[in-house]
């Protein structure tokens, strides 16, 4: 059982990714059309806010820094599955327990401070919208910095116990119907036990405190604003809302990819599934491709610098 467990534990198999051997050419170039997209149109609107002093607020700060963690996420997944599915027709689409674990923990992490730093831009104009003679005391850009170390420090320790809890259980299957990592599919695996309680027990205090919580808040302080709204003139409710709805289409977004993934791997536990496959496609692909087009184009202020950018090359 002990060499049996080895062999297990060493070695897992993306087995979606095999049974979809006969669209592999095509999804590949469409996987990679989709990255390049994603890598240039995040790094322009990152770069316009960086470069232009008019965007240097708190709340473009968290925008950069949002589309900055989705860019990470995107390199650490995209390019990974582009090599399986490479090799997914001669079914050789495996990967060591260690860089599942690996990648296991930038999904959870980074996904996890994503959803703060929504809450964040949430909270931000919750103050500006709601406090607006306050404003500039009460967010100031050395609390805008420890908010952005708050959302990337405290799911990053939390994702580190996570993958250690995981790392430590014994696993009785190998094959995992995903398109990549991530803890939770990886404590499916396990034999049970003890371990694989706490290890689950855990994942749910993680999903509670980096993802319901903040959502939470988020759905507050939007019911607050739209709240302050009514009773404001019309010009007012119009401009403050305008900056609202960006957010709130990328909160929504992610908010329902994940709770279709979390819902699906619930009822559908490992078995080898193409919904569960193409669920974890699209909890990926959906969120990187929509959110530098949400914010690129529906925050004016961005917008302007786009148009102008890519007309002075085409003059050029």
């Amino acid at each position: 059982m002990t060499s049996a467990g080895f062999n297990v534990t060493s070695s897992l198999t993306l087995v979606g990714f095999s049974s979809l051997s006969g669209h592999s050419s095509l999804l590949f170039f469409v996987f990679l059309l989709l990255y390049l997209f994603v890598l240039s149109s995040d790094s322009l609107v990152i770069y316009i806010i960086c470069s232009q002093r008019a965007l240097h607020r708190p709340m473009f700060a968290f925008v950069a820094s949002f589309l900055l963690n989705s860019l990470t996420a995107s390199t650490l997944i995209y390019p990974k599955i582009l090599s399986d599915l490479l090799l997914s027709g001669a079914g050789l689409v495996q990967v060591s327990r260690t860089l599942c674990l690996c990648q296991g923990f930038f999904v959870s992490s980074l996904g996890g401070s994503s959803f703060m730093l929504l809450s964040a831009m949430a909270f931000d104009r919750y103050l500006s919208i709601c406090y607006p003679m306050h404003y500039a005391v009460l967010v100031t850009p050395a609390k805008v910095v420890l908010m952005l170390l708050l959302c990337w420090m405290l799911p990053a320790i939390l994702a580190v116990v996570s993958t250690l809890l995981a790392s430590r259980l014994p696993l009785c299957r190998a094959q995992l119907n995903r398109a990549y990592c991530d803890i939770y599919s990886l404590v499916s695996l396990s034999c049970g036990g003890a371990e694989a309680q706490l290890s689950g027990i855990y994942s749910l205090l993680f999903t509670a405190v980096i993802i319901f919580l903040p959502a939470a808040f988020m759905l507050f302080s939007y019911a607050r604003i739209l709240f302050i709204c009514l009773w404001r003139s019309r010009s007012f409710s119009s401009k403050a809302l305008q900056t609202c709805v960006p957010h709130l289409l990328v909160f929504f977004n992610y908010s329902i990819s994940v709770y279709l993934d979390l819902m699906l791997r619930r009822l559908q536990s490992n078995r080898e599934s193409h919904s569960t496959l193409i669920t974890s496609i699209l909890m990926m692909l959906v969120p990187t491709v929509v959110n530098p087009v949400v914010y690129g184009l529906k925050l004016k202020e961005v917008l302007t610098h786009v148009k102008r950018l890519l007309s002075c090359r085409r003059d050029s």
